[in-house]
């Protein structure tokens, strides 16, 4: 079972979207997971634009990837370091702890992650 930041089990971070590198709901992340997507966010309109500046479209659905495309309000496992990234630029969306996977920790420090922490509610 993977665990959280906290050391806890890692709770789900969407299955509407169904998020996560591996499409079950959780940011899992294994060997063949080259973005790491342990991340659990909340969109915003201000960070899909920044990630579409980036070359990384979130916006546009990609059916033939099983991506629906997001909008803001959706939670998504996002790569950590373009999580850290929009973060330096001031444009980090929220992270719900309990779902972002521990190995977020190798790339980004607990208190940067706590400063932009919102409470899960799913």
């Amino acid at each position: 079972m993977s665990k959280n930041v906290f050391g806890e089990d890692l709770i789900s971070c969407s299955t509407s979207p169904m998020t996560g590198f591996y499409r079950n709901g959780c940011c899992e992340t294994g060997p063949e997971d080259s973005g790491t997507h342990t991340v659990c966010a909340v969109m915003t309109e201000e960070f899909l634009l920044f990630s579409r500046s980036r070359g990384n479209d979130l916006i546009t659905p990609r059916p033939e990837y099983q991506f629906p495309g997001l909008s803001a309000g959706d939670k998504w496992c996002l790569c950590a370091l373009r999580w850290l990234e929009a973060y330096r630029s001031n444009c980090a969306p929220p992270v719900f702890l309990e779902a972002t996977n521990e190995k977020t920790l190798k790339l980004i420090p607990l208190e940067i992650l706590i400063s932009k922490a919102l409470k899960n509610t799913e």
